[in-house]
């Protein structure tokens, strides 16, 4: 990459790793590339007409393949041959060994970080200790399908400047789902932008505590389904709520297990192809406590929507939809901290500008308004946030990311008033980061991409991803950046 003076290289890259892989059920005939109808009857069939010994045999080979790729193999094997349980002729009992071959037959590993590793966003680990500070830096892996999901690494910068990362554990894994709790206020939203029977919406929801469960949520749909016969479409509302109702789960790590095993995978259908550019951030709230948000882009292989997830420890999670069309694009940016009593964001919903939005509801933002439109020649296609904003006692600093001919990302930075976040005051003219000719090729060529970094000291850590493959770390002096920038009137 080509960078200006201002930034300092800390010898740190990260590369995609194809040994890194989760197991995962396999249902064969639906693939997670491609159209197709389950063969899972087939394959059953086979199973069982296999003879005694090639099954103790093609377990033992599995057993030597894969027992030190995964710890809990077995366990695995065993939950997925119940997940096809009702299909079996329960007359008919099955050895051990048969029962973990039918389980090993509908498993397969996913290469979490087959094709790329990019969009890293760093924050504060919530453990620290002394010398420096402790920090997350949260990826995004890519593997087959182009189905992406986030991991993460811990790292180290010393009070000098000095950035390194920690090996990742060998073992990679999902956890398990727990309940989501839903927000009456995502429902209103999402239903009107879905041009919902707002009589059938205000029905259910009126009923509905500001949070509510999934059982609560049923009972009220029960109410709504006996009570349809002088309504229109309440099966078309029922869906509605139901696919919202999906949108919100969460799920619970073991904390003996390292934080870089920890791999948040899609769940909810909204995000069935991908969990992408996720951009945390350490929140305090009024009363002094933090917690950590991330916003994210869901997609489904064809439409992208805004999630906001929670976590306190990065072992236990929350996830959820947010409304609002200021959340409706990608580049969706929390501010660290409330201003003036509301929730702030930066927003680039109109496909191109910096935004910025206010809100009393976390979920839900429903307007935004331009700070900054693209100008110069490296950003004449779009702008966007490279992560939340950076707070120093002269303002506001996000880092950004221009778009200009042969679509060529690179990476600058504006200051914001720190009161009136809506008056920009400052900015780079030229970019602090972009791609060179050495340094462009990859997933994505000549693209350089950050979704966040952090602030020790005077030291601004940025993690980026080049060409949307791999990640590098850089810093740079947060007074030598700010003394760059020129004064705006904006």
């Amino acid at each position: 990459m080509t960078a200006t003076p201002l930034i300092r290289e800390t010898g740190v890259h990260l590369r995609p790793d194809p040994s890194r892989v989760v197991i995962r059920f396999f249902l064969p005939g639906r693939e997670d590339v491609g159209p197709g109808e389950s063969r899972a009857a087939g394959v059953i069939g086979r199973v069982l007409g296999v003879a005694d010994g090639d099954v103790e045999a093609a377990m033992r080979d599995v057993e030597i393949r894969f027992a030190d790729r995964h710890p809990d193999l077995h366990e695995v094997f065993l939950r997925h041959a119940s997940l096809v349980d009702s299909r079996l002729d329960h007359d008919v009992p099955l050895s051990d060994a048969r029962t973990l071959f039918l389980g090993a037959s509908f498993t397969h590993e996913y290469a979490i970080e087959g094709a790329s590793l990019c969009n890293p966003s760093a924050v504060l680990h919530p453990v620290q200790r002394p010398g420096g500070a402790a920090f997350v830096l949260s990826v995004r892996g890519i593997g087959e399908g182009h189905r992406s999901s986030i991991g993460f690494r811990s790292g180290f910068v010393t009070d000098d400047g000095v950035v390194s990362i920690d090996a990742p554990g060998p073992f990679p894994h999902q956890a398990p789902e727990v309940p989501g709790i839903h927000h009456r206020s995502v429902f209103h939203s999402k239903l009107a932008g879905m041009d919902d029977d707002r009589e059938n919406a205000a029905y259910v929801l009126d009923q509905l505590t500001e949070t509510f469960d999934t059982p609560e949520l049923e009972a009220c749909i029960a109410d709504l389904s006996a009570n349809g016969a002088s309504r229109l479409h309440t099966r078309t509302t029922i869906e509605h709520l139901r696919q919202l109702c999906k949108a919100s789960y969460g799920v619970r790590f073991d904390e003996t297990r390292g934080l870089s095993e920890r791999v948040l995978w899609p769940r909810a259908p909204q995000e069935s192809v991908g969990m992408e550019d996720a951009r945390f951030v350490h929140f305090t709230r009024p009363d002094g406590t933090t917690t950590y948000y991330g916003t994210y882009t869901a997609f489904d292989g064809a439409n992208i929507s805004q999630q906001l997830l929670e976590t306190d420890d990065f072992a236990a999670f929350t996830m959820s939809p947010m409304g609002g069309s200021a959340a409706g694009g990608k580049g969706f940016a929390l501010f660290p901290r409330m201003i003036d009593g509301r929730f702030a964001a930066l927003s680039r919903s109109d496909r191109e500008t910096n935004a910025i939005a206010f809100s009393d509801d976390i979920h839900c933002w429903e307007e935004s308004e331009p700070i900054q439109l693209p100008e110069a020649e490296w950003e004449v296609l779009q702008l966007g946030n490279c992560g939340s904003p950076i707070e120093t006692e002269k303002g506001w600093i996000v880092l950004t990311h221009g778009v200009g001919a042969m679509r060529t990302y690179s990476i600058g930075a504006i200051l914001l008033d720190l009161e009136d976040p809506r008056k920009m005051i400052g900015r780079t003219d030229r970019p602090l980061i972009t791609p060179d000719p050495e340094d462009r090729d990859g997933y994505v060529p000549n693209v350089v991409y950050s979704c966040g970094g952090f602030l020790h000291g005077d030291t601004l850590v940025v993690p980026y991803a080049i060409a949307d493959h791999r990640i590098s770390i850089v810093t740079l002096s947060a007074e030598a950046l700010l003394a760059s920038m020129t004064a705006t009137s904006r």
